[in-house]
């Protein structure tokens, strides 16, 4: 095999709720990972050298280019040269909350172990992913799941969202390291994992009980976050919520006139939008 071609999927957070700073610095979590189709497609194929490209000048540095890092830590693990061109069309806007980086780097180390055939076993794979990011282990396993801890103790959840869902970003970039650092950690007032498994698509409890801890800090630092929020509501989303520490939000919609109406709001607004479709 000498190329291969992968769809590099986003995830939505149902409810993120931060209830302790670690001693390792990091903070732990809960939260419900949620996949959504809207991918990236990242071209890898055996070269003579590593190269990489990509439709985004954001990621042609390497200081933060996490499908580079992936493939020098599988380097330094295996102790070989992985000579690759990599291509990445990026879609998945950067800095909204959506994983996009980090997906991009759990699929770089399934595809290059197995373009390379390095035969690294999954929970390898998976202590691996924990050095690149908290959340780029969710991306080598099966969602939607619950998260604790860093977001790396994943448990798999049987759970579907039966309506549309919007997600809208207003093409602001959020720091996660600047959104942990105005957090104020504390327990959580509900279990994520009961609500759905007991409440499942039941919005009015939803809206009553999941709350993203980030929300309060960024939208007091965003009006326009927090009028996008409010637009969304007003339009009539069902359930509407910040994802990861922004600046996406999502609302779910089971009225196709109400759906198309935040579409045209997010069009005026030269935002940028995607919609999943139930199935």
């Amino acid at each position: 095999m000498e190329e291969i071609t992968v769809k590099s999927i986003s995830k939505i957070n149902i409810g993120l709720n931060i209830v302790s700073k670690r001693e390792d610095g990091y903070h732990n979590l809960e939260t419900i990972f949620y996949p959504i189709q809207l991918h990236d497609v990242i071209k890898f194929r055996k070269s003579n050298k590593i190269n990489f490209s990509s439709n985004s000048t954001l990621l042609n540095s390497e200081k933060d280019n996490l499908i580079l890092k992936a493939i020098n830590i599988l380097e330094k693990l295996t102790n070989k040269k992985l000579n690759v061109e990599i291509h990445l069309d990026k879609k998945i806007p950067i800095g909204a909350g959506l994983g996009g980086g980090s997906s991009n780097a759990a699929f770089t180390l399934k595809t290059i172990n197995e373009l390379f055939e390095l035969n690294i076993s999954n929970e390898e794979l998976r202590k691996l992913a924990l050095t690149l990011g908290s959340d780029v282990p969710l991306f080598l396993f099966d969602l939607p799941a619950y998260a604790e801890s860093r977001g790396e103790k994943l448990e798999k959840l049987n759970f579907k969202i039966r309506d549309y869902i919007l997600i809208v970003n207003p093409n602001i970039h959020i720091s996660t390291k600047w959104a942990f650092s105005k957090i104020s950690p504390k327990p959580s007032k509900n279990n994520l994992k009961e609500i759905l498994e007991r409440y499942p698509n039941d919005y009015k409890i939803w809206k009553e009980t999941i709350t993203n801890d980030f929300e309060e800090v960024v939208l007091s630092e965003y009006n326009q976050l927090k009028d996008l929020k409010n637009t969304l509501i007003e339009i009539g989303s069902k359930f509407c919520i910040m994802t990861g520490s922004g600046s996406t939000f999502i609302g779910i919609f089971d009225n196709d006139e109400r759906l198309n109406e935040a579409i045209s709001f997010a069009k005026e607004k030269n935002y940028f939008f995607y919609t999943e479709n139930p199935n």
